[in-house]
């Protein structure tokens, strides 16, 4: 008895391992996105990791390096929240804000180089993968101009990340 209840939890944990590696699938025939959730334990992971994508790209560019700026990650953060709060992925602030506006807020001293903003389920290279085929937020990203980054995030509870990426001198 006690075997035959080993093999059928065996079983179900099997086909709950294979239900859950494949993708559910939308009315489009398309598979659904995932939630990438990202804990407050992953913040300095996920900058860093976005920031060494940015600087890979940068590099086969043939441009310099930016560094991670805490004022600009600062102006980010603060969009992102906006962003989620308006319910809608665009560059001004619920205050009419512009992304100069808000680098000024937070006393950055360089100048403004460009904002690339994303409402997604992805992670942050997937989000980075999308501005690359985007020949404005590729401009921004590669700017030979750029030295330093902002990189921040919300996440809605249902699992929506609103990505804001402002870019100084």
């Amino acid at each position: 008895m006690i075997r035959i209840h080993v093999l059928l939890l065996g079983a179900v944990l099997a086909l709950a391992a294979c239900a859950a590696s494949s993708p559910q699938m939308g009315p489009d025939g398309k598979p659904l996105p995932r939630v990438y959730r990202i804990s407050p334990g992953e913040t300095r992971e996920v900058r860093f990791r976005m920031l060494d994508a940015v600087n890979s790209l940068r590099e086969g560019a043939g441009v310099k390096p930016l560094i991670l700026d805490n004022k600009l990650t600062a102006a980010a953060a603060t969009h992102s929240r906006d962003m989620s709060v308006q319910e809608r992925p665009w560059h001004f602030g619920s205050d009419g804000s512009s992304p100069l506006d808000r680098i000024q807020r937070v006393e950055y001293e360089g100048e403004f180089i460009g904002e690339t903003i994303s409402e997604t389920y992805e992670t942050e290279l997937e989000t980075l993968a999308a501005w690359m085929e985007d020949d404005v937020t590729r401009r921004v990203i590669l700017s030979s101009e750029a030295r330093r980054m902002g990189f921040a995030w919300h996440q809605d509870p249902g699992g929506k990340i609103w990505w804001t990426m402002t870019l100084g001198s």
